[in-house]
């Protein structure tokens, strides 16, 4: 029986995709790629579903592109979207990694991708293209300098060696540490705590926070008031407050 390379699981609002090779840590194959872009279009056109979760089976999360294939032909990335269905196209939704083991090369480029970033304090980031003459070019060369002091961005990048979680957590790019087997649900606490506030708020605020790293400094008002101007007028808006003066939890509408 053939096992599906890539799981996905719906509940409590959190779309959770993991990815399902353990044999190989989780190396992403062209399949994997296809299968997590399409749940990330799902995790998008469904508003049942707040946030979701990637993360990897059997103790590990992505070792990068699977080689074997890479020596066939084959390289793990979709048109438009990158590695493994992601990295040039993240989710309009937030998305959260959880990593246990190793994130390495493009699965390291996944996490860079990811929006939050709870990891085991035990896993291990790295970059090591240079060291099989490759370069990291899925988001590493581009991300790491935006989500780490300069020189220590290209000091992974140069050297190819890896990152602990304890030392990428000091300089802030995992938000949570785990005990080894609780990355899981360490990020699901995380995102249940998302997905209880208001739909069109969390959207909102990823969206200006993502788009506003370019943006001039006189239009950085403006641009930011044609993004969430709309939430102070919706019914989500007046539920929060109602909710908030009766003492009881919000029940949202997205609208």
């Amino acid at each position: 029986m053939t096992t599906a390379e890539v799981l996905v699981d719906a509940e409590d609002g959190i779309l959770t995709i993991t990815l399902n090779r353990p044999e190989a840590r989780n190396a992403m194959t062209l399949a994997a790629a296809r299968l997590i872009a399409e749940a990330l279009d799902r995790l998008d056109a469904d508003d049942s579903l707040r946030l979701g979760i990637l993360t990897g089976a059997g103790g590990s999360f992505c070792a990068g592109m699977d080689l074997k294939g890479f020596l066939r032909g084959e390289r793990p990335s979709i048109p438009g979207r990158g590695f493994g269905g992601l990295t040039m196209q993240p989710p309009k939704k937030p998305l959260i990694a959880a990593v246990e083991g190793y994130a390495l090369a493009g699965g390291f480029e996944l996490v860079l991708a990811c929006d939050l970033v709870v990891a085991a304090d035990n896993a291990q980031f790295g970059v090591p293209e240079v060291k099989r003459g490759l370069a990291a070019t899925a988001g590493g060369l581009v991300r790491l300098p935006r989500q780490l002091p300069y020189r220590i961005a290209m000091e992974l990048a140069l050297t190819g060696d890896m990152f602990p979680a304890a030392r990428a957590h000091a300089y802030g790019l995992v938000n949570r540490l785990s005990a080894p087997g609780q990355a899981l649900a360490e990020a699901r606490k995380l995102a249940q705590t998302i997905a209880g506030n208001g739909p069109l708020s969390v959207a909102a605020s990823k969206r200006v926070i993502v788009e506003s790293q370019d943006w001039p400094a006189d239009e950085l008002w403006t641009r930011q008031a044609a993004m969430t101007e709309h939430i102070f007028s919706s019914a989500d808006a007046r539920e929060g407050s109602a909710a908030f003066a009766e003492k009881r939890k919000p029940v949202w509408q997205g609208k």
